[in-house]
Parts: structure tokens; sequence; C-alpha cells
């Protein structure tokens, strides 16, 4: 399989607080992972860094330009605008003219459920459609890896299962998935592979059939039977 991304001991610091230390990562075309970890452990840091989003001040960092990605934020922002509008305009910026974009920017909604509602304003969407709708404009890009922050964490449990069964339709056509999540029963679900970070350090990378039977690093084993506990 081909190498996404090759972490060596990077650090990345936001003034004075190391966010990453010594974080050695590779990650290939087709796996599914997830990030997992207390609040503050860095999950959110190492995402923006695989996306480019922050630059490590020491390690060496590389990935391959090739692969085409898109990141959706735990809070998806809606411009005042059309839900097919805010899909549309994504396509448009990276060079697709306006017409065709729209045309593509439906059939994305078309793929998330939502083509109904492409002529409703986005922000008067309820915070499951928002994010579907977040999914429908990283989709029309046709990205080769998607990258996710907590996706779920705000929606009801309708949402969820709904984001969930989008999330593992790409993973199954083949795109590489790359998300941070506090619920450990969707990393079961949706998870080949887990990385637990503590205070900025990598802890544990391992299959997630092992991460959930041990053993495991005492922190990481400490993390998890308070999470399930």
């Amino acid at each position: 399989m081909t190498q996404l991304f090759d972490l060596q001991a990077i650090n990345v610091r936001f003034g004075h607080i190391n966010a990453l230390t010594a974080c050695t990562l590779r990650v290939k075309a087709g796996e599914r992972l997830a990030l997992v970890g207390a609040n503050g452990s860095g999950k959110s840091t190492l995402l923006r860094t695989l996306h480019g989003l922050v630059r490590p001040v020491a390690g060496n960092f590389q990935c391959d330009l090739n692969a085409r990605q898109a990141m959706l934020f735990q809070r998806p922002y809606m411009l005042r605008a059309s839900v097919l509008n805010n899909v549309a305009l994504g396509l448009w910026l990276k060079g697709v003219a306006w017409k065709p974009a729209k045309a593509q920017a439906l059939e994305a909604l078309a793929r998330v459920g939502l083509e109904d509602l492409a002529h409703r304003g986005a922000k008067a969407l309820s915070g499951g459609q928002q994010q579907r709708v977040a999914l429908a404009r990283a989709w029309a890009l046709k990205p080769q890896v998607l990258l996710l922050d907590e996706p779920t964490s705000s929606l009801d449990p309708t949402a969820k299962r709904e984001v969930e069964r989008l999330m593992a339709e790409f993973a199954d056509a083949g795109m590489t998935l790359i998300f941070s999540s506090h619920n450990l029963g969707q990393v079961k679900r949706l998870a080949s592979r887990v990385i637990y970070l503590e205070q900025g350090r990598l802890v544990a990378d391992l299959l997630t059939e092992a991460f959930f039977n041990g053993p495991l690093p005492e922190a990481a084993e400490i993390f998890l039977k308070g999470e399930l506990g």
C-alpha cells in the first residue's frame, strides 16, 4: 500500500506549550485510523498537522503530495447561503466552473441523502444535517484522505448513526479515514487501527482488536478503563 504520511519525531509548539512531542507515525492508503485520548492530548493538533494547517518545529514530516485531502472540523462552518452553494463553493475554489460545480454539488448532496434540502439555508439545518453537508462538501472534492475531528460529538444518536454510516461507506470505497473520537464504540465500529495520545505524546499504536483486548501501556490502560467504567 502507498504510504501517505511519515512523521519522524515531530514536535509542535504553540508558544511555550508543547502540543506534540517526539511524535512518530506512518499511515498507509486505505487505513482507518482512530485517534483517542483525553481532551488536550494532541488529537486535533495531529489532525491539523497531517492536513498541513500546523507546521512542526522539529522532526521530519513527509506526506504524499499527490494524495487529495479534505478535513471536517468538530463544528463545520456554514456560509449564509443555500446548502447547494455551500457545497458548490468548494469545487469552484478548486477551479471548477460554477455551473458544473453546482451539478457536482447536487450529486454530492444526493450521496449523503440531502438533495431535497439543496435550496434551504445551510445555517437553518440541524447539527446532524450540517455535518452531512460538510461530508458532502468533502466528498465532492473526491479526496483520497479524509480527516475528521470528533465528527459526531455534538450529534443526537440518529445523526451519529447516519454520519458513521457515511464514514464507513467512504472507507469501504477506498478512502483513507483518520478521525479523532471520544466514542470508543465508534472507534470499534470504524477503525482498523488506534492511536492513543497523552499530553502530546503518542503512547500506543495498535490494531483495533489489540487495543481493546490488551495488553496496553499503563497510561492507555487507565484511560480505557476510565472510559469504559
